[in-house]
């Protein structure tokens, strides 16, 4: 059940004002993007009211998480996330403008005194109105998820260098745990620089549980080798966007594959490395009745963001970011 919060500018149930304004949205939507799945209600939280200035209202759901020492996510997130959900309807600027300051003035304590700490919104990558707002508060985009329909993997864009060993492409075993860890471990450094990932002290540990999981599970896990060494990496897996799955409202609903991290040893970058892994995991990231897959990448990143979209990965929604979350303006 969503939180209640104080009256409402208009002095109307906060719940009912959400669900007018989600018609709205969801209207809006599909006018900005025909990929986006239904809107739906924002999870439990705070429920923020505010007035904009065209006499009407917008409203948002506030959360917050704390993620524990040694817990995955903390590999590509701050310890203390507070989330703002936006219910905009048809409001613009002013309506973001309003929600946000609504937003920093209920910061908990312990984000507010946590150096470790980030504020987040997801919100539709087509919609520069909203985009404009972001970046003026202070946000940044700092992750997409992109999705990809199902087709063949397009022609390679850059061939091997003349001379170069042969590559093999095949499925990780799990006596390739100690290469691929290491592998990860390559993108996570990468990816601390130009994204949202953090090289934490305990990140090899954690990365190698994780790991060790994906293969218990049968995962599939892609190697790619050259003259017996282990040069990339892409982990993989299907899931379902299902109602009350985290993927619901992100996904239109059904089966989708999805690719969780990819990794090309530095040095053997820009060789077709990485598109022949994709091309050995696309066939099973859309197997018959599959909506598409998924994956998220930093528009920071000079390489990925290059290369998922060459691939057919268009961004769907933006992660906007500030870290610590008293940066919000």
């Amino acid at each position: 059940m969503i939180g209640r919060a104080r009256a409402t500018p208009s002095g109307r149930v906060p719940e009912v004002v959400l669900t007018e304004l989600l018609g709205e949205q969801q209207r809006r939507f599909a006018e900005i993007d025909p990929g986006l799945p239904p809107a739906v209600l924002p999870p439990p939280g705070e429920v923020v009211v505010v007035a904009d200035d065209a006499g009407g209202e917008v409203a948002g759901v506030l959360t917050q998480h704390t993620w524990p020492a040694g817990s995955a996510p903390l590999l590509w997130s701050a310890a203390e996330v507070t989330e703002l959900h936006p219910v905009l309807g048809r409001a613009g600027r002013i309506g973001v403008d309003r929600l946000v300051t609504e937003w920093r003035a209920r910061l908990p304590a312990r984000v507010r005194h946590a150096s470790d700490s980030a504020a987040v919104i997801t919100w539709p990558s087509r919609d520069v109105v909203a985009a404009r707002a972001f970046l003026d508060l202070g946000l940044v985009a700092l992750a997409v998820l992109a999705i990809r329909r199902p087709g063949p993997p397009p022609t390679p864009i850059v061939t091997p260098p003349p001379g170069d060993p042969p590559l093999l492409v095949r499925r990780a075993r799990d006596d390739d745990l100690d290469a691929c860890v290491g592998l990860a471990m390559h993108e996570i450094a990468y990816s601390s620089m130009v994204g949202g990932s953090v090289l934490r002290p305990d990140a090899e540990a954690v990365k190698r549980t994780s790991l060790r999981e994906r293969f218990a599970r049968d995962e599939p896990v892609w190697l790619a080798e050259q003259d017996g060494l282990a040069v990339g990496l892409l982990e993989c897996g299907l899931t379902d966007a299902t109602p009350g799955s985290w993927l619901a409202g992100l996904l239109p609903p059904g089966r989708w594959g999805y690719v969780n991290c990819a990794s090309v040893l530095p040095g053997h970058r820009d060789t077709g490395i990485g598109h022949a892994l994709v091309t050995a995991a696309l066939p099973g990231l859309q197997p018959p009745g599959a909506r598409g897959s998924y994956l998220y990448y930093n528009p920071p990143n000079p390489i990925s963001s290059v290369f998922w979209p060459r691939h057919g990965f268009r961004p769907l929604w933006t992660l906007w970011e500030v870290r610590p979350a008293t940066g919000l303006r």
